[in-house]
Order: C-alpha cells, then structure tokens, then sequence
C-alpha cells in the first residue's frame, strides 16, 4: 500500500512537466507542502524573493449554531440556551469565514526559479471575490490542478495512491505530493520539535493531525530496520 511519492519519483513528476507553468506549479506543491487552493490564491505581492518566503491564507468556512431567541452561541448538544435558558427546538445556523495567513520559506533554487517565472511574465491579472485585481501566479482552478498533477503522474508512469483516510487508491493529486511533504519532514525529523515545525508549516490546527504523518514515517523507518536484519542473508 503506498500513500506518498519518493524525492526521486517527485523529481520526476517535475521534469515531466513541458511548460513553465506546469512545472512551477509542481515545483512549489513538491516544495511548500500547501494546499492547492492555498497556492493559487498566491498573488506576486505576497512573494518575497530577497527574504526567499511566500505569504499563504487559507479561507475556511467554519458553521456554527445560534440561539433563536437571544442569538448565544450554542454547542451541538445544548437543548437549552445557556444564557436565556429557553429550550431551543431549531438552533440559527451560521456561517463564518475565517481567513489564516501564514509565511512560508522557500529554498534557494525553488527562488531562483519562481523569480526567472515572474520576471518571464507568466503571472496574470485576475478579479478576486471582492472584485480587486491581483497578479496571481496560477490563474487556473482546483479541478484544473488535480488535472495537471493526474495527467503528469501519469506520463511519468508514477502509481497509483492509496488513501490513509479512506483506504482509496486513486491517481496522484496534488493533495498527495501535499503528503509527501509532511512524511519527508518528519522523516527527516520526527521530534517534538520537527512535529511543531511540520505542523506549523502545514497549517494544521491540530497536532493529531500532524502525528498521522508521523505513523506513515514510522513504518516505513520499520520496514527498512526489519530488511537490515536479514541483509547478511544476501
């Protein structure tokens, strides 16, 4: 069962894109571990190629319940409001957008490579939601990137992956290289301190969250302990 791509099977994922855009945009997923969606909201302004880092935001829609008579917050298991004390039969549902920013570092030839893509003119002016025009560096949709990523793996003759969540085997996404990330980090370093990191550069607001890439980590250091047992039987 493989939930991840290798470094040497990400490399080539990258150099099987033919275009400058295809293979930038592999490039940064490879190497910022971000969301999709958090990638193509990157506009030129929030690149900062001297200090080598990139400003993501993350949108999320969080719901939440109401009382209907005094607008209190309420939990999923009230049946009365705590404040008004009236017995709440059908709760006010509502929506919050929430808005994380967070800074991420990019190494040095991933730089190099996003200012030559700059400079190249390949950014496009595109009208946000609230009708501003940013430069965005991707001016193409979420389903458009998993089609990238899913026509490349495939001409790259890369396998299928399977899913922790759900056990699925499907073909590689973009939320997959996103896994590939977080297992190469706590490969490399699966302290207290490489979890904190890993999280934090992830965006994830929960550290169980984190600690599932921990155990993919950990089975594969497992299997290459088990193999050197038997290594002098070769």
């Amino acid at each position: 069962m493989k939930t991840y791509l290798e470094p040497e099977e990400l490399k080539k994922l990258e150099d099987t894109a033919d275009n400058a855009r295809d293979k930038m945009m592999v490039r940064l997923l490879i190497r910022l571990g971000c969301r999709v969606s958090e990638l193509l909201g990157v506009s030129v302004e929030d690149v900062d190629l001297a200090r080598r880092t990139i400003r993501i935001k993350h949108e999320k829609t969080k719901m939440g319940l109401k009382c209907p008579t005094c607008n209190t917050p309420l939990g999923k298991s009230h049946t009365f409001c705590p404040k008004c004390g009236v017995k709440v039969t059908k709760a006010i549902i509502t929506t919050l957008e929430q808005g994380k920013m967070r800074t991420l570092p990019i190494d040095k030839d991933t730089t190099a490579m996003l200012a030559k893509y700059i400079k190249d003119g390949y950014p496009q002016k595109v009208a946000d939601a609230k009708g501003k025009i940013r430069l965005v560096l991707f001016p193409i949709t979420r389903y458009y990137a998993y089609l990238i990523v899913r026509k490349l793996s495939i001409k790259a003759d890369l396998p299928c992956l399977t899913n922790v969540n759900t056990g699925k085997i499907k073909f590689v996404s973009p939320h997959r290289l996103r896994d590939s990330f977080a297992v190469r980090a706590l490969q490399k370093d699966g302290s207290n301190a490489g979890l904190k990191h890993t999280q934090a550069h992830l965006g994830h607001a929960n550290i169980n969250t984190t600690m599932n890439y921990l155990k993919i980590a950990g089975d594969e250091e497992q299997k290459t302990w088990y193999d050197d047992l038997w290594e002098e039987e070769k």
